[in-house]
């Protein structure tokens, strides 16, 4: 009797009439995508790749791939045999065909996860309804095949049979399978290039498979294409090892930053809960890598369990030097300020490692996304100085309680204010006067750069600064200083000032730039004054990195006749060994000194200080000034030079002429 073709699966539908008890389908390739399904299984337990929706969706896939397997594997080995029980066989070839129908929305689902994009489509009833409906209408059809025996399929004499609808099953894996395509262009950006390709070249693979099944029906590859799609995801695309800490086991840095984008980028609501270690240093310096290694992992062993025991599901990170992160999702976020103070509680229990018994201290911080930080770049700009505005560790703070709302958009907006402030001349060089105790009369004044926004006003220099120097763009703005007090030098009503110098401030980034000396000598001789117009000041932060390149700028710029000034003395950094090897012609005793005048130990320190250093036949600037006492004892110290509020506040080029020329009238 001739009988329709015992053939496996939806996606293949071979019309042609052929003896079935003469046909043997080839199930070795089920065989081996079940044995490569559980190798793969075996692998992900053993690399922890079960935290997280992107993992959870990704074994749910293989689950269906693997459940679709062994059915299919079923269906073969009855229609091979000829088995006559018609029950058992209509449940295997049920199960193959709906838990094959399952893996194309899997990998949509995945597609989804990957990305961190489930609110963006849960938010819209249209995406949903077009994620979910297709597949429940061929539930739905597989029921009503149930009891009409012929919709999809049927068993006829032992043998499997395609109903007329079976097309319907068709059109789903297509339509499932162009929703992939969709969403992979739409995440595109979402995603890394490697990532992209990994989850894309799922499609043609597949598609290939069935293309191989149409023409070679006796031939079951779509499972063992399936499983070897998987496999390339794990290798290429799920890889744990790119996304864990080794020291402790937690989400690294790359991971954090990935995520924290995806969740931004996806408008996403959640808080992040910032953990700063405040002795981390100091423990570091403390304990070797061993040891190290050990704290860590007992802190991140603390930080799992609250996780556990608060059944938070939250994602949390180790991004570096004690720095830990923890993410509330939008349905845990509530409980942020619980979790917090078991964070802080955690942090207060000593830790016992090799005999020594540790005190931990950390800054820990809660912050609303997108209420406090609008963007990934304001968030990880307040948890890497939000301490610097809190008063004490082990202390739960708030994001909006310590920076308000405009200082968070003014940090992550810096970079553009600064490229701004360079291409529309925004800032703007302010000069204070330093007055001369020996001559009685202002003989120099140090140039400081000032930057006022249209936007938020006034921005300090230590703010724009530091990111100046993160950015490079600190080589741009020293050249325009540089030009900007050199044309002042140059100009006519500079000379009738009467001024010996101007004092120019270096930063570290400058100093460590290999083309800093012929920068600086090509300016002037732009501007054709003489070296012994300017001199330049090194902070003791710049004087204490025992760098060639510095090193050599300054041996070049002194041998011009530049002069060098040691500008903040006294901050914590000061080492006389560097004073002595440097070339140094004055040091600017920093404003400390002057705050801490009526304490008899202070007072003792600058005494000796100053001897020493005239005994050096160095020159000797008192800075932060602001009363007649304060100039009058430090000038009985035989300190050389004085400078203050006491004298004048940096003013402007035109306000700077007219003090000079007023007080050498009145003089």
């Amino acid at each position: 009797m001739l009988t329709p073709l015992p053939t496996n699966g939806a996606l293949g539908f071979y019309p042609q009439l052929i003896k079935g008890p003469d046909i043997l389908k080839l199930a070795a390739f089920n065989y081996a995508a079940i044995i490569l399904i559980l190798i793969l299984l075996l692998s992900i337990f053993m690399r922890k790749m079960t935290k997280g929706i992107s993992n959870k969706v990704y074994l749910f896939a293989i689950g269906t791939v693997l459940v679709s397997a062994l059915f299919d594997t079923w269906a073969i080995h009855m229609d091979n045999t000829g088995m006559s029980d018609p029950t058992l066989m209509y449940i295997a070839h049920f199960g193959y065909l709906l838990f094959h129908n399952l893996t194309t929305p899997a990998y949509v689902a995945y597609i989804i996860s990957t990305t961190d994009s489930w609110r963006t489509v849960k938010k819209s009833k249209p995406q949903l309804a077009a994620l979910c409906l297709p597949f429940a209408a061929i539930v739905v059809c597989m029921i009503v095949n149930t009891f009409t025996d012929s919709f999809i399929f049927y068993i006829q004499d032992s043998v499997y049979v395609r109903g007329p609808f079976i097309f319907l099953l068709y059109a789903s894996a297509a339509y499932y399978a162009l929703l992939c395509l969709i969403y992979l262009v739409k995440f595109r950006k979402q995603m890394k290039l490697s990532k992209f390709i990994a989850i894309a070249i799922i499609l043609p693979l597949v598609a290939i498979a069935v293309v191989i099944q149409f023409l070679h029906p006796d031939i079951s590859v779509e499972m063992f294409a399936c499983a070897l799609s998987l496999l390339f995801i794990s290798m290429t695309a799920q890889r744990p090892e790119d996304h864990i800490d080794v020291l402790t086991g937690l989400n690294n840095h790359s991971s954090y930053i990935d995520s924290m984008k995806y969740s931004f980028n996806s408008g996403k609501e959640f808080t992040t809960i910032i953990i700063n270690m405040e002795n981390y240093s100091a423990l570091q310096a403390m304990l070797g890598i061993d040891s190290l290694k050990t704290l860590l992992m007992r802190i991140s062993s603390r930080l799992t369990r609250i996780d556990k025991s608060e059944k938070l599901h939250a994602d949390i990170y180790y991004l570096d030097s004690g720095r830990f992160r923890v993410v509330l999702r939008e349905d845990t976020r509530e409980k942020a300020e619980l979790v917090a103070h078991s964070i802080i509680s955690a942090f207060e229990r000593n830790i016992m490692i090799n005999e020594l018994t540790l005190n931990l201290t950390a800054y820990v911080c809660v912050v609303d996304c997108p209420e406090d930080a609008a963007d990934f770049k304001a968030l990880s700009s307040f948890g890497s100085s939000f301490q610097d505005n809190a008063r004490e560790p082990n202390v739960v703070l708030y994001a909006k309680n310590l920076l308000k709302k405009e200082n968070f958009d003014l940090m992550s907006n810096l970079d553009n204010i600064i490229e701004n402030a360079l291409q529309n001349h925004k800032f703007k060089v302010y000069y204070q006067p330093i007055y001369s105790v020996e001559q009685k009369r202002f003989t120099t004044a140090e140039a400081l750069l000032r930057l006022i926004d249209d936007d938020y006003g006034f921005i300090p220099p230590d703010i724009f600064i530091t990111a100046a120097e993160k950015s490079g763009a600190i080589h741009r703005i020293g050249e325009y200083v540089l030009d900007e007090v050199c044309r002042f030098i140059s100009s006519d009503r500079f000379k009738r000032l009467g001024l010996d110098y101007i004092e120019i401030n270096l930063s570290v980034a400058q100093c460590m730039h290999g083309n800093l000396a012929h920068e600086v000598l090509q300016t002037l001789r732009k501007h054709d004054i003489s070296s012994d117009k300017i001199n330049l000041e090194i902070t003791e932060t710049a004087a204490s990195y025992s760098q060639n390149t510095m090193q050599a700028n300054m041996n070049i710029l002194s041998s011009a006749g530049i002069s060098f000034s040691l500008d903040d003395y006294g901050t914590g950094y000061s080492n006389i060994r560097r004073v002595v090897q440097l070339p140094l012609k004055i040091v600017k005793l920093d404003k400390s000194f002057a705050d801490e005048l009526n304490n008899p130990k202070m007072w003792v320190v600058l005494k000796n200080t100053v001897k020493m250093l005239k005994d050096m036949n160095m020159e000797i600037v008192v800075e932060g000034i602001e009363t007649q006492d304060m100039a009058e004892q430090f000038s009985n110290l035989k300190c050389d030079y004085i400078q203050g509020y006491y004298f004048s506040k940096p003013i402007p080029e035109n306000d700077f002429v007219e003090f000079i020329t007023k007080s050498r009238a009145s003089a």
